[in-house]
């Protein structure tokens, strides 16, 4: 006999996952249309992309360029290959409800298997919505390598420029589709809080806000990309 979903989240458990899918696309929102006079991490490499690309155009040969991208395509098939694990891991955990009771006696976990099993299934959705931004990523910079190739070597040729800034808006495309496939693992990792309760979800929730706004916001990453002062 299942229970009614009603009766499976108390009003807090619904104020906590509110709150983490709130916070999920609050950030992706924010990160990418920062305040104008507080651009993001994600904004600032947008410029660097578009001038990744035009340099491109004068490089000869272009083997840094491919080597570049090809790394890329490499770091979004690593952790498309890791949220596919996770989601076959968590998908054995359901199937398996004697593990399932197992893990909530050994941990002492504040509910019981089919609470928890709907907690699994919030952490699997967010990790399957990760795997599929990287999927896409990773194509979108396949796509980006082709325009890449098809980039005349002579920079007076008409369609050199064009086509560059072709390839940097795919570029760019595939990396705020990756962003997005990071931000929803980070809030895969939050949900897990709400294994031991609405509380600890809330907590997990913030403290995950905390960091991606502060990496995107207030980061040495974000400084050293913002400081393009010539250096002796």
């Amino acid at each position: 006999m299942t229970l009614p979903l009603s009766g499976l989240l108390h009003p807090l458990d619904l104020l906590a996952v509110g709150l983490l899918l709130l916070a999920w696309g609050g950030t992706g929102w924010l990160c990418e249309h920062p305040p104008a006079g507080r651009p993001s991490v994600s904004v600032l490499m947008k410029v660097h992309r578009r001038a990744w690309m035009r340099e491109m155009v004068t490089r000869s040969p272009r083997i840094f360029d491919a080597s570049v991208i090809d790394s890329l395509r490499r770091g979004t098939a690593f952790f498309a290959s890791g949220s596919m694990i996770a989601i076959g891991g968590g998908m054995a955990l359901i199937g398996n409800p004697d593990r399932l009771a197992t893990l909530v006696e050994d941990l002492t976990l504040p509910a019981d298997t089919v609470r928890l099993e709907v907690r699994v299934i919030f952490v699997l959705i967010l990790v399957a919505n990760a795997f599929l931004k990287f999927v896409w990523s990773h194509r979108v910079f396949g796509y980006c390598a082709i325009v890449m190739a098809a980039v005349p070597n002579d920079p007076d040729h008409p369609d050199a420029y064009p086509r560059a800034a072709q390839a940097a808006e795919l570029n760019i495309n595939a990396a705020r589709n990756f962003n997005s496939g990071l931000r929803a693992v980070f809030f895969a990792l939050a949900a897990l809080g709400w294994m031991l309760g609405p509380l600890a979800l809330i907590v997990t929730t913030l403290a995950t806000t905390f960091v991606i706004l502060r990496s995107e916001f207030a980061s040495g990453s974000r400084a050293a990309v913002l400081d393009e002062r010539p250096r002796s």
